[in-house]
């Protein structure tokens, strides 16, 4: 089924594109995230909890809980995710990069898990474990790579297996970029106007950034072609007051906001 995704998606997204660079990535890591979960809730049983400490996690702390094996997760995603790039033209390169990237990001930010034991709360020994981040942190991060993508060339090499082609960074000035980075070699289709071919709803009604100098804001989102204002009353819970013991209450407030939409 994994398999059969991958190819769904290379054929849902052509192009070569910094869109297709994140689509790789997200789905190679979500791979990695799933069979990593899997495996440390214990609904897997080809897989169970990572054993492999590194020394003491701290003074007061030991190892307990269940630490997740991210690099089993990995492998499988690697196995799977992979398993269609295996052809030597620029495309397959590009895949294999981007979905490994992905996958090393979950890597790059594993973070200790803690949990206090004691009496009466005095956490005189802590219980650690290695834990994943929130997929959404992924996604967040993944995302921040899209933003910053680099762009390829490519370059056809004759081998004993014949033509292969490879990536080159299209500008030296430029840091070369990394395992972590996402990669492209073609430019993205216009997203500014409706696109059923790409697949693009366009960008007039959306909500836009007014202070923001990146992609979500105003100027970019709109395409230049100027943003609507307008304020929304939203209730929202207020002035909240703990009660002991144990509830607590709130008021209902009314709130304006401003909410900027492409023209």
């Amino acid at each position: 089924m994994i398999v059969g995704v991958t190819h769904a998606l290379t054929h849902a997204l052509p192009a070569a594109t910094r869109e297709s660079a994140f689509v790789h990535a997200i789905a190679s890591a979500g791979v990695a995230f799933a069979v990593t979960r899997s495996c440390a809730e214990g609904t897997s049983t080809i897989c169970g909890c990572d054993s492999h400490h590194k020394g003491p996690p701290g003074e007061g702390w030991k190892w307990g809980g269940c630490s997740e094996d991210a690099d089993f997760g990995v492998l499988v995603s690697r196995e799977f995710a992979d398993a269609r790039e295996n052809r030597p033209d620029a495309r397959s390169a590009m895949n294999k990069h981007n979905n490994e990237a992905g996958r090393t990001t979950i890597l790059d930010h594993m973070h200790l898990k803690c949990k206090c034991h004691g009496l009466s709360g005095s956490c005189e020994v802590k219980t650690c474990w290695w834990a994943q981040p929130d997929f959404r942190a992924i996604g967040d991060f993944l995302k921040d790579k899209y933003d910053s993508a680099s762009e390829m060339v490519v370059e056809k090499h004759r081998e004993s297996r014949g033509w292969v082609e490879t990536l080159r960074a299209k500008y030296a000035l430029f840091k070369p970029p990394t395992e972590r980075d996402l990669v492209y070699y073609e430019n993205s289709p216009n997203f500014c106007e409706p696109n059923p071919e790409t697949g693009s709803f366009g960008t007039r009604d959306r909500t836009c950034n007014v202070t923001s100098h990146g992609i979500d804001g105003c100027d970019l989102l709109c395409c230049g072609r100027g943003h609507n204002t307008r304020t929304e009353k939203r209730k929202e819970k207020c002035h909240c007051i703990f009660h002991w013991c144990c509830y607590v209450s709130c008021q209902e407030c009314v709130r304006i906001y401003d909410v900027h939409t492409c023209k």
